[in-house]
This record gives C-alpha cells, structure tokens and sequence, in this order.
C-alpha cells in the first residue's frame, strides 16, 4: 500500500510538472507571436530598395505611358498598396507636366506563404535556424524552422502563421487637360495628391 501511494504521488507530481512546462511553453509562444507582430510596421510611401524591393517603383515605356509599382510588406494592407500606387501615378503625371493619367490596366498580386514558429521553455531565446531539405527539387525544396536543435532534439511547440504581401501594378497613360468625364478610369493628378496626399504622407 505504501508503494502504491508513492508511485501515486510520483506520477501526480510528474502530471503537474508536464502541465506546468507545457503552459509555460504556450505562455512564451504567445508572447513571442505578439512581440513580433508589435514590431513590424507597414511599407511607407518611399521608393523601392535595392535590399527588399518594399515601396514604389516604375518603368518609363513611352513619353506619356508608365508601368507604375507598389510593393508592401507582410504588414501592408491591399488598400494601402493600392492607394499608394493611385497616389504615385498621379504625382508622377504632374511631375511629367500632365494633367491626367488614364489607368489602361491594373492588377493587385497576392503572394503568400507560411511561417513556424517553435519554442521551448528550456531553449526559449537562443537562435532560430532555418535549412530546405531538397530532395533534387532545388529551390522548390521543403523549408523547416526550428529553434536550437535539428530533427531529433527535444519537443517544441510550434505555431503556423500564414503570410501575406500585397504588390499592385498599374499601365498608366498622362495627357494634358481636363480628364474625358465619361471614362472612370481617367483621374484628375492634382485631385488624386490633394485628397490622397494627407492619408500617404503622414501614413495615417
């Protein structure tokens, strides 16, 4: 009897201790999940970089006719995207001496993937790495997050966030004048910077 209450209370405190590590490993999770989202801000109104590409862009194709680009980051809204390419196609009419663009053809790509986090209490904080197993499929290969460890280290818990970017690319034309009244895909440049103008420049 003796014996029995012993393994009882053994097997009690090692229900309690998995029950506690495994809140502490959910606790960090979350923590993590949160502190990162809190850090990351949305693309600005600036021109795209050479390093990540985030931010606007164009191509010159004829005197009056440009393919216009914006580029957000995971943090980026659709409408956000779209309203800067709105905004940087006018004020590229205006710096170009126009008075109107015409948007010929415009499109929002959607590109997304997925990101896993993994903690443990006892390795929470040391460096993340990441590896591909290929398989031959060169860079179509599968990715793998972890933290610490490689396969075979212990037990993480993981969480699986889907990651969104939004680029909206736009054919504009500019002409002098007012705009035809009668086709909705012509727009007034210096309407589109004075009412859009507050919203991008300030990012509010």
């Amino acid at each position: 009897m003796a014996t029995d209450t012993l393994n009882t209370q053994k097997h009690g405190r090692v229900r309690t201790q998995v029950r506690c590590r495994k809140a502490l490993s959910i606790g960090l999770s979350t923590a993590l999940i949160l502190f990162i989202a809190g850090c990351a801000t949305s693309t600005p109104y600036v021109a795209a970089s050479k390093g990540n590409g985030y931010g606007f862009s164009e191509q010159r194709i004829e005197s009056n006719r440009y393919r216009i680009m914006f580029r957000g980051n995971s943090s980026t809204t659709r409408e956000t995207v779209e309203t800067f390419l709105l905004y940087r196609a006018a004020e590229l009419t205006l710096i170009n001496g126009f008075d109107h663009f015409v948007v010929i053809e415009n499109d929002t790509e959607v590109r997304s993937n997925y990101s896993t986090t993994a903690t443990n209490p006892a390795f929470f904080g040391q460096p993340a790495f990441f590896g591909r197993y290929g398989f031959g499929y060169g860079r179509y290969a599968f990715p793998y997050y972890a933290y610490g460890f490689g396969w075979g280290g212990p037990a993480f818990d993981t969480y699986t966030r889907e990651i969104t970017r939004y680029s909206a690319v736009a054919y504009v034309t500019m002409h002098k004048g007012p705009k035809p009244e009668n086709n909705v895909q012509a727009f007034n440049a210096r309407e589109v910077t004075e009412n859009l103008g507050p919203v991008v420049l300030t990012g509010s």
